[in-house]
């Protein structure tokens, strides 16, 4: 049996969404002419389920092969890469079930794509495995989801326009959190729970997380200082107050490494930083600073051992549980994007998505990031690629065509 991808944690919650997108835009299964592609995960039983489940709501998959491999299983997961040419993985936390996978992805040159935002695990992969990607030519490519698809396409695509209006990059960009709507489900708040218990206990880690720099390759400069918003901060120009992003963090990262892996696409003092529109006048400025209170409580609260136990077993969804379906469809993301070049002209862009955020349109998101490795960009060397500076405007393209992404120029 051989396949063009296969989605490895096809019954953890964004697999199953994955697995439900797939069928509808591209039925699988062997003589379709369309995507061959395969479900795999540790329990048969399991994909079995998922396979009746799906075929009940009308979309028949009997014909898409069913892999049985768990993430500890070598020689199982050795023979899922030599039978397939792209793999999806959904298994977080990545930190602590993921590496595997990526081993065997890496061993085999075999392309990969996942849905990871933890920074932590991502730089680990990369001094551990980057030489041996480019030796196989596996082309790894973290972050195809909300975190951080939408952030370094929409940084690509707002410097696409900056040198079509004013032959130059922007070296200044911020990106805003006009509005979102979605949920969070048990396996994101797992993997946010890892890290901030790492860093608990870890110096080191802490002192890593507190560099915006952590995953550009070693030697890349200059590195200037990067606007930080922690709290709540009024922006005129803008016409809001601003506060702290949850996933900041980790998109500034994989943004920052896409300049570095491009350099010098964006130019040499490129600065970038995220934050959440909260609204104008007295009221913006209150659920600003509730905003930074609240990410502030929740990481404090995660990191002292009696209060997570507290929220992992009465608040926090358990992995496995996440939003409807219903609310997954009613879900929908606006970013706005400000660039400023060094002469002082500016750009403003935006990136909207028809679903919920890290659920909906995640799944379309990591889907399409696979395909785009698969047909459009079928040639390149291996190694830790972002999804800016490996697909860039092949990836916008399929986004728009495919995954209810839109991406436009809105001015000055």
């Amino acid at each position: 049996m051989t396949t063009d991808l296969v989605v490895f944690g096809a019954t953890s919650f964004v697999g199953r969404i994955v697995c439900r997108y797939l069928l509808q835009t591209y039925p699988g299964g062997e003589g379709t002419g369309q995507l061959r592609w395969a479900m795999a995960g540790r329990s048969r039983e399991r994909l079995q389920t998922l396979q009746r489940e799906l075929s009940a709501q009308g979309l028949p998959c009997e014909s898409v092969p069913l892999i049985v491999a768990d993430a500890c299983d070598a020689p199982a997961l050795d023979a899922l890469c030599a039978s397939t040419k792209v793999v999806i993985s959904t298994v977080g936390p990545y930190a602590l079930h993921g590496e595997p996978m990526l081993k065997a992805c890496v061993a085999r040159g075999i392309d990969y794509v996942d849905l990871t935002g933890e920074p932590q695990w991502i730089a680990r992969m990369i001094r551990q495995y980057e030489t041996a990607a480019r030796a196989s030519g596996a082309r790894i490519v973290h972050c195809c989801g909300f975190d951080s698809i939408p952030s370094d396409i929409g940084v690509w695509h707002l410097q696409q326009a900056a040198r079509e209006r004013f032959g130059e990059p922007c070296p200044q960009v911020r990106m805003r959190v006009r509005s979102m709507k979605g949920g969070a489900s048990g396996g994101t708040v797992a993997s946010i729970v890892n890290l901030i218990k790492e860093a608990s206990v870890n110096p080191s880690l802490r002192r890593e997380l507190a560099d915006p720099y952590s995953l550009c390759p070693d030697g890349f400069g200059p590195r200037p200082r990067l606007p930080e918003i922690r709290s709540a901060r009024h922006e005129a120009d803008v016409g809001s107050w601003s506060g702290p992003f949850v996933m900041a963090a980790i998109n500034q990262r994989v943004v920052l490494r896409s300049h570095a892996l491009l350099q010098p696409a964006y130019g040499s003092s490129f600065v970038y930083d995220e934050a959440m529109m909260t609204g104008a006048g007295p009221l913006g400025r209150a659920k600003a600073l509730a905003l930074a209170g609240a990410i502030g409580g929740f990481a404090l609260g995660v990191a002292l051992p009696p209060t997570r136990w507290a929220l992992e077993r009465f608040v926090l969804p358990a992995p496995g549980q996440g939003p409807s379906e219903r609310a997954q469809q009613e879900g929908r993301f606006d970013l706005r994007f400000f660039g400023e070049t060094a002469q002082g002209q500016r750009i403003r862009t935006r990136v909207t998505g028809d679903r919920d955020p890290g659920y909906g349109s995640t799944a379309k998101m990591l889907s399409e990031a696979a395909i785009t490795l698969l047909r459009k960009v079928p040639e390149g060397p291996g190694g830790f690629w972002t999804p800016a500076s490996v697909m860039g405007q092949a990836l916008l393209e399929r986004l728009q065509a495919h995954a209810g992404l839109r991406f436009e120029v809105l001015g000055p």
